[in-house]
């Protein structure tokens, strides 16, 4: 007797991507960069089965099957201060500790926003693939700090956006960046941020796969050690784009 296959699992995330949607919120986003909420709805719109094919090449890279079955809530681990506050300096922890301090920042506050986006039940559930999106989550302001783009600045973020688009593959990373390189463009007549956002993109196809760090110990490596291994080149045109803004009196584009 033929068995029936089991069905897809479907965290309350579309698998046919919702263009119409994912044009509404980057129209919001575009509009007023702080309202970080739109980029959850847009990941949900246009990623589709990215964070399960993620978490499949998880199980297939060195140690990453010992990440899948601790299963850690990165969350919970980034917000334990005094874990934090041990780091010595030099290393990707202190990095990131001064990332938290800069911003006022914190993985439970980005956890909270995703939630508000998405709803809470999409996020929580006990499953491999909703884990793997959590962690993608909680992962993304320690790619800050790896990479050197800056998060209070569109700049920044559409640059990391654009990285994320590279290792990830999720369309939804690359939706906004070309959303926020078009902004630029037209407001400014320069091409210095799409130049700085493609290389972005280029820098996350260069670098190794990020997703398959175990981030409790790489937080303790020295930060200069840890771009080396992974590939991490310094973003050239990231900075010539920020100076270019600079003089121009434009940074909040």
């Amino acid at each position: 007797m033929a068995t029936q296959a089991p069905e897809p699992f479907n965290p309350g995330i579309p698998m046919k991507r919702e263009w119409g949607t994912a044009l509404s919120a980057l129209r919001r986003l575009l509009s007023n960069g702080d309202d970080t909420e739109q980029v959850f709805r847009i990941m949900r719109a246009l990623n589709g089965d990215v964070t399960q094919k993620n978490y499949r090449r998880l199980l297939t890279v060195p140690g990453g099957g010992k990440l899948a079955y601790r299963r850690l809530e990165l969350a919970e681990r980034l917000t334990d201060r005094r874990w934090i506050d041990g780091f010595a300096e030099g290393t990707v922890g202190a990095a990131y500790r001064a990332f938290l301090d800069a911003t006022g920042y914190s993985a439970k506050g980005l956890a909270e926003v995703s939630m508000n986006a998405i709803g809470a039940d999409a996020l929580e559930i006990e499953h491999p693939y909703a884990w793997m999106g959590r962690r993608e989550r909680d992962i993304h302001d320690l790619w800050h700090v790896l990479t050197g783009y800056k998060a209070d600045e569109h700049l920044g973020e559409a640059c990391l956006v654009a990285f994320s688009y590279a290792q990830t593959g999720g369309l939804g990373w690359a939706f906004i960046a070309a959303g926020a390189a078009l902004k630029s463009i037209r407001i400014t007549g320069k091409l210095d941020f799409l130049r700085a956002v493609i290389e972005g993109y280029r820098h996350g196809k260069r670098a190794g796969w990020l997703h398959g760090e175990d981030y409790e110990a790489l937080l303790a490596e020295p930060i200069d050690v840890v771009r080396e291994r992974l590939n991490i080149t310094p973003p050239k045109a990231y900075r010539i784009a920020q100076a270019s803004l600079a003089e121009a009196g434009l940074t909040g584009i």
